[in-house]
């Protein structure tokens, strides 16, 4: 079996928040985004780049969560943009499912440095694009990943990275549901409260 290819495209940005939110109401209001001055401050390629970025983020998401996204709490707001990163890049994904689930699930809320190289080592041996990356990248991708897991409130900051519980509105939990509710790993969610979801 193949596992399904990392894409690392994601170290040159962070969460972007309000440029999702931005542009989330710009394809629901159907108008065009003014990604030169909105997104880049007068830069083209900048804003290019940004709107390349989030564009590809919203692709995974469906019309109920683009309208959450637009109309949530900030906390509603955050993990919906937290999914689509997970969506669009399966090495967050699997960081967040198989480390801090794994570890908030049995009360560690730590993660060490050796959580963390563990889990790389463990997808070099799947993952051949990851044996193709500079130190540098490398080091990137670990450093925009914990941006992404602080800014999203999965951890309280990326010096301690303590991980944080995760509060779900019922209106999210939905909107993931019809999905897949498997996606609600990322959050942290425990199978038995999953399997608790699916049958309400």
């Amino acid at each position: 079996m193949n596992p399904e290819k990392y894409d690392f495209a994601y170290t040159a940005s962070s969460l972007r928040l309000n440029e999702m939110v931005l542009v989330a109401t710009d394809i629901l209001e159907e108008t065009e985004t003014d990604y030169v001055n909105v997104l880049g401050a007068g830069k083209t390629a900048t804003g290019k780049r940004i709107y390349r970025e989030v564009i590809k983020r919203l692709g995974y998401l469906n019309n109920s969560q683009l309208l959450l996204l637009v109309n949530g709490s900030l906390e509603v707001q955050k993990q919906i943009a937290f999914y689509a990163a997970c969506k669009t890049y399966l090495f967050i994904r699997d960081f967040t499912v198989e480390v801090l689930r794994e570890k908030y699930l049995v009360f560690d809320y730590e993660i060490s440095e050796g959580d963390y190289i563990s889990f790389l080592r463990r997808k070099q041996e799947l993952h051949e694009e990851i044996d193709k990356l500079s130190e540098s990248s490398l080091k990137k991708i670990k450093q925009v990943t914990f941006r992404i897991l602080e800014q999203s409130g999965l951890i309280n900051n990326t010096k301690q990275k303590l991980i944080q519980p995760q509060i779900l509105q019922t209106e999210l939990i939905q909107a993931i549901r019809k999905d897949n509710p498997e996606w609600l790993k990322i959050f942290l969610i425990s199978d038995l409260d999953i399997e608790n979801y699916i049958n309400q």
